[in-house]
C-alpha cells in the first residue's frame, strides 16, 4: 500500500515538474496523463470501449469508467446500453446521454507504457506550443532580446528563452555577421500559429526597428512628447526618419541627436554603422519633401498630390546630392515622404517650360485656328487644354487682356467645334478597333480614353472588369537592385489608384462579376480595417 501511495505522489510530482518546465498549467499535464491513462486502457478492454481517466490532483489516485450511450435498442453492448436499464440506474436517463460505469484499475504493460508516454510528450508539447503562441501573439512590434542559437542556410534561429525565433536572411543586416552564443535585439516583426508551433519572425532590418531603437535611447520619444512620423531605410546603408515634436520649446532633431551625438550614436552602433538623416516633420508636404532632400538644396516643388508625385528642381551643382550615390538619396526621400519624386536641375527645368509652351502653344493654334501671339497668351494664362477653353466661363476668357466678349465666344465656338470633329475621328476609330458600345456608358471615361484602351486590347466592359489597378495607373519596381516605371494605359490621363480602382469595380459590377452587396460589404470592411489600424495607431 506504502508503494502504491509513493507511486501515486510520484505521478503528482512529475506533473509539478513537467509544468514547471515548460512554463504550462499543471491541469495541462493532467490532463495529458488523463488521456494516455484511457488510450492504454482501452488496448486492455477493447479499442471500440469509450474509457474516461480520471487523476486526483492532490493524491495522485487514478479512477476509469467506461462510457455507455443510452439507446432505445442495443446493437453493441460494449459501447450502449438500453433505455429501460439506464432508468433502472438513473430516472432521468435519456436516449443520446452516456451511462458510466467504473473499471477495475490496470497495470501498464511496456507497450500501453510507451503509448501513454507518446500521448503525454504529445499534448503536452501542444500546450506548450499555444502558451508561447499566448505569450508572443500580442508582443508585435517590440524589440527582444535573444541568443544565437545556430544559423541554417543563412537563416538565424534565436533562443528567446521560452521559445525560439528566425530572423530570415533578407531580414538580417548586410555585412552582420552572427555566431553561435552572440546575444543579438531584433524587432518582433510577425507571430503565426502554425502546425509544427508557433513561428516567430524577427527582423534587423524593418523600418520599425529603428523606430523601437530611438524609443529607447531617447526619452522624448518614449513618453510621447516626440513622435516619429516616417522611418525610411537602405538597411545596413543609410536610413532617414521624420520627427515632430509636440512641444514647441523641444528641438525634435537635436532631442533625437542627442549631446553629442551620443543618443543617434547608440543606434548607429546597433544598426552596424547605418548613417541616419533625422528630418523635421512637415504638414506640408512640399516643404517636408525638401526636408527630406537635405543636404541637397531645393529652389522650386511642383506638387500633384492626387498622382502622389512631386518635381523638384535643384542647381545645376546640387543635382547628384539631391540623387545619392546609385539613386540613394531620392530614394530614401521618397519612401519617407510618400511622393514618387522628380527631380531636375534649373536648366532642365527651363527647358521642359518651353517645351510644354511650345506644344500647347501648337495645339492651340492648330486646333483653335490663331495665331502664335494669341496662342501664346492663352497659354501664359494656364490653359493646357482646348477643352478647358470649350467650357470655361466666357468672362473668364473676357479677363484676359486683349479680348473682348466678341473674340472669347469665337473662341469657345472654335474649340466646341474642334471637339466635336475630335470625336467623330475618335468614334470611327474606336468602331474600326472593335471596342464595343457598352464600354461608352461607363462614366469617367471619355472617347480618348477609350481609345486608347482599345489600342491595348481593352475592348469591352469585361476586358476593363478584368484589369488590375496597376495596369490603368502604371507601378514601379525595383528590376537588379534599380527602380524601373511601367507605363499604365491610362497613365498619361493622370488617373489616379483610387479612380482607377473605381472604374474596374463598376466594369466588375455592369459585367455581372459582382453584385452592389459584394461592393457594400468590400467598402464596409475596407472602412473597417482603417478604424482598426487608426484604433492600433493610436494606441501605439
Amino acid at each position: 500500500m506504502n508503494a502504491v501511495s509513493a507511486n501515486k505522489l510520484e505521478l503528482i510530482q512529475i506533473a509539478d515538474a513537467v509544468a514547471r518546465e515548460k512554463s504550462i498549467d499543471k491541469s495541462l499535464v493532467i490532463e495529458a496523463m488523463e488521456d494516455a491513462l484511457a488510450r492504454a486502457a482501452r488496448t486492455r478492454y477493447g479499442h471500440e470501449t469509450l474509457v474516461k481517466a480520471e487523476i486526483n490532483p492532490k493524491t495522485g489516485e487514478t479512477k476509469l469508467w467506461r462510457l455507455l450511450e443510452v439507446v432505445e435498442e442495443v446493437e453493441n453492448d460494449q459501447t450502449q446500453m438500453a433505455l429501460s436499464e439506464a432508468l433502472h440506474r438513473n430516472p432521468e436517463a435519456e436516449v443520446g446521454a452516456f451511462m458510466s460505469e467504473p473499471l477495475p484499475p490496470i497495470d501498464f504493460g511496456r507497450q500501453a507504457a510507451m503509448g501513454a508516454k507518446q500521448v503525454i510528450t504529445q499534448k503536452v508539447r501542444e500546450a506548450e506550443r499555444d502558451r508561447q503562441y499566448e505569450d508572443f501573439k500580442d508582443r508585435l512590434g517590440e524589440i527582444i532580446n535573444g541568443i544565437i542559437k545556430r544559423v541554417e542556410y543563412g537563416h538565424v534561429i534565436v533562443d528567446l528563452g521560452k521559445a525560439e525565433a528566425i530572423i530570415r536572411r533578407d531580414q538580417q543586416l548586410p555585412r552582420e555577421n552572427y555566431r553561435n552564443g552572440d546575444r543579438v535585439r531584433a524587432y518582433i516583426m510577425d507571430v503565426r500559429r502554425e502546425t509544427r508551433g508557433p513561428q516567430i519572425f524577427l527582423s534587423r532590418s524593418h523600418p520599425q526597428f529603428m523606430a523601437k531603437l530611438f524609443e529607447q535611447e531617447v526619452p522624448e520619444v518614449y513618453d510621447g512628447v516626440i513622435e516619429i512620423k516616417a522611418v525610411a531605410r537602405d538597411p545596413g546603408s543609410r536610413a532617414k526618419i521624420g520627427v515632430f515634436s509636440n512641444d514647441p520649446g523641444i528641438d525634435p532633431v537635436g532631442a533625437c541627436v542627442g549631446m553629442r551625438g551620443s543618443r543617434v550614436q547608440a543606434v548607429v552602433n546597433e544598426l552596424g554603422g547605418e548613417k541616419i538623416d533625422i528630418v523635421p516633420w512637415n504638414d506640408n508636404d512640399a516643404t517636408f519633401v525638401v526636408n527630406a532632400l537635405a543636404p541637397a538644396e531645393v529652389t522650386k516643388v511642383v506638387l500633384d498630390e492626387d498622382l502622389k508625385r512631386i518635381e523638384v528642381v535643384v542647381p545645376d551643382e546640387q543635382l547628384s546630392l539631391a540623387i545619392g550615390r546609385r539613386g540613394q538619396n531620392v530614394r530614401l526621400a521618397s519612401q519617407l515622404s510618400g511622393y514618387e519624386i522628380d527631380i531636375m536641375t534649373e536648366e532642365e527645368e527651363s527647358a521642359k517650360r518651353q517645351e510644354e509652351f511650345r506644344v500647347r502653344s501648337e495645339l492651340f493654334m492648330a486646333g483653335l485656328d490663331v495665331d502664335d501671339m494669341m496662342a501664346g497668351l492663352l497659354v501664359s494664362e494656364g490653359f493646357s487644354k482646348i477643352e478647358e477653353i470649350a467650357f470655361v466661363e466666357v468672362e473668364e476668357l473676357m479677363d484676359i487682356d486683349g479680348l473682348d466678349e466678341e473674340t472669347a465666344e469665337e473662341l469657345q465656338a472654335r474649340a466646341r467645334d474642334f471637339i466635336e470633329e475630335e470625336n467623330k475621328k475618335l468614334d470611327e476609330k474606336r468602331r474600326e478597333m472593335g471596342v464595343s458600345d457598352d464600354i461608352l456608358e461607363m462614366d469617367g471615361l471619355d472617347l480618348k480614353m477609350i481609345v486608347t484602351l482599345g489600342e491595348n486590347d481593352v475592348k469591352s466592359v469585361e476586358d476593363l472588369a478584368g484589369c488590375a489597378t496597376d495596369d490603368l495607373t502604371g507601378w514601379t519596381e525595383r528590376v537588379d537592385g534599380e527602380r524601373k516605371h511601367y507605363d499604365g494605359m491610362l497613365e498619361k490621363y493622370k488617373i489616379t489608384a483610387e479612380d482607377a480602382e473605381d472604374l474596374i469595380m463598376r466594369a466588375r459590377l455592369q459585367a455581372g462579376w459582382v453584385t452592389q452587396e459584394d461592393l457594400d460589404a468590400m467598402k464596409a470592411a475596407e472602412e473597417a480595417a482603417e478604424d482598426e489600424e487608426a484604433a492600433t495607431d493610436v494606441s501605439d
